[in-house]
């Protein structure tokens, strides 16, 4: 696939990016763009989220994590339906009770200004960090494809696509964001779909054959129940789950701002059970493609790259393909990795001038308008240099550091709200700061020395390794009062 093709694919799906940002961004305010004004209608956000949810990080490297470790994925997923559940029941309400544009104001009203200060502190490095990887994924498979055989840096490269995802950004915030990320679900499931019908076509499969191919590979072993001290434990995995669903989706300000764009409480639950489980088959369907690209590269003999996350780019703009998978597989990419990133941007924004800057109590509609899209800018150009950092540091997959940075920036968030929701004792605010560094530094701590004296792997589970340090901090350091008022969560 020549460069040429690739360009013309971006240029054509930015175009609509930006057409259906503009009429989503029709009289916006700061309120359309901090909440959407709560007018979205719950189906259309439920199917939207399959598209948040997704990010050039699942389309590209999920199907290359088969490799190395099967299915295993989906023990997660069923994870995430859980804790998917538990937002619905015990945040969402809370958040629509309290009014929340960002959803860290709640540890303004429970704790106090230095661990609302915390919390937004803790997103902030949380969702740059994060996002900088995920959108590193489509600038390295971009590079690969268009810039490096036009002889364009990597900089180059990230400078460009930075641009433009702060270019249909700036104005319609999470309206605008809505739907967008609607074409990108519509895009993926498309994108996943066509390209496992290629694929088996090439390899003269019906759907019979591909059932028997894929449940009879090595790579399809879903469960793992037999040994404990792996990383790959069922168990492990499943409540790993659940918890890094609570942290990176309910505690995290960018999908909870689509969730709180919905007219209610009661609308908002429900477009959340139903994402969730639309999500779980999507997620199958990312690891079935690993599989069939991992079958197509054994029978045509292409050999299998260093790193697992160039697989489905590999076989898609292989010369054996029709150029239309990798139109395919260009269109998927992109529409997970702009979205991704743009709402990231638009969240980053929303916490950084109403949380950290006090924005919406400082200044009138107009300057806050003017500081927004000056904060907007700046994220913009602050994501680009971690994914450049990123770029020239990590030689992991990009799936894992992923949830590794998670587990060690969310754990703290995810530690504060339970702290507060399970415990009247109030906290001595001032020193919040110092236990929500201090927690991840032991978490680590704990990893290593069980791993040295046990030879127990730490998965996912480090995240709730870490809340659960953060809520003893948070207790040692409490206040013993018995004046002190029974309030509402």
């Amino acid at each position: 696939m020549s460069p040429v093709t690739v360009i013309i694919t971006i240029a054509v799906y930015f175009l609509l990016l930006i057409a259906i940002s503009a009429v989503a961004s029709r009289g916006s305010n700061n309120d359309t763009f901090f909440t959407g004004n709560r007018r979205t209608p719950w189906p259309l956000v439920a199917v939207a989220m399959i598209g948040a949810a997704i990010s050039g990080v699942t389309f590209v490297s999920v199907p290359g994590m088969v490799v190395a470790k099967g299915h295993a994925y989906l023990q997660m997923a069923l994870g995430f339906i859980a804790g998917y559940i538990i937002i619905a029941a015990v945040l969402v309400p809370m958040f629509y009770r309290r009014g929340l544009v960002s959803i860290y104001s709640y540890l303004d009203q429970r704790f106090g200004r230095q661990s609302y200060r915390s919390g937004a502190w803790i997103f902030f490095i949380s969702k740059i960090t994060g996002a900088s990887v995920r959108f590193f994924v489509v600038c390295a498979v971009l590079q690969i494809l268009v810039f490096r055989p036009l002889g364009v840096p990597f900089e180059l490269n990230v400078l460009v696509t930075v641009a433009l995802i702060w270019l249909y950004t700036a104005r319609g915030g999470v309206k605008a964001l809505i739907w967008t990320d609607l074409l990108k679900s519509l895009c993926l499931i498309g994108s996943v779909t066509l390209s496992i019908w290629f694929v088996a076509t090439n390899l003269g499969m019906g759907p019979k054959e591909v059932a028997d191919a894929v449940s009879g590979h090595a790579t399809s072993k879903a469960f793992h129940f037999s040994d404990p001290m792996s990383g790959q434990w069922f168990w492990k995995q499943f409540i790993a789950g659940i918890f890094l669903a609570i942290a990176t989706n309910g505690l995290d300000q960018d999908m909870m701002q689509r969730h709180l764009s919905c007219a209610d409480s009661r609308s908002s639950r429900k477009n959340m059970i139903v994402s969730s489980v639309m999500q779980f088959f999507i997620i199958a369907m990312f690891l079935i493609l690993g599989t069939m690209l991992v079958i197509y590269a054994e029978s045509t003999g292409i050999e299998m790259p260093e790193k697992s996350d160039e697989l489905f780019g590999l076989i898609a703009s292989h010369e054996s393909m029709p150029i239309v998978v990798g139109i395919i597989f260009v269109v998927g990419l992109i529409s997970a990795s702009y979205s991704a990133a743009g709402s990231a941007l638009t969240s980053l924004t929303t916490s950084f001038t109403v949380d950290i800057l006090n924005g919406r109590e400082r200044w009138e509609e107009k300057q806050l308008s003017r500081v927004r899209r000056l904060v907007h800018l700046l994220m913009a150009a602050l994501m680009g240099a971690f994914i450049i950092a990123f770029h020239h540091l990590s030689n992991d997959d990009a799936i894992s550091a992923v949830y590794t940075l998670a587990s060690y920036t969310y754990g703290p968030i995810l530690g504060l709200f339970a702290y507060g929701l399970a415990s009247r004792r109030p906290v001595r605010d001032a020193l919040v700061p110092f236990v929500c560094i201090a927690a991840p530094v032991a978490s680590w701590g704990v990893t290593q020395l069980m791993l040295r004296q046990w030879g127990y792997e730490t998965g996912f589970e480090l995240l709730l390794i870490n809340a659960l340090l953060t809520m003893a901090g948070l207790y040692l350091t409490s206040i013993k009062s018995t004046s002190y008022a029974t309030q509402s969560v």
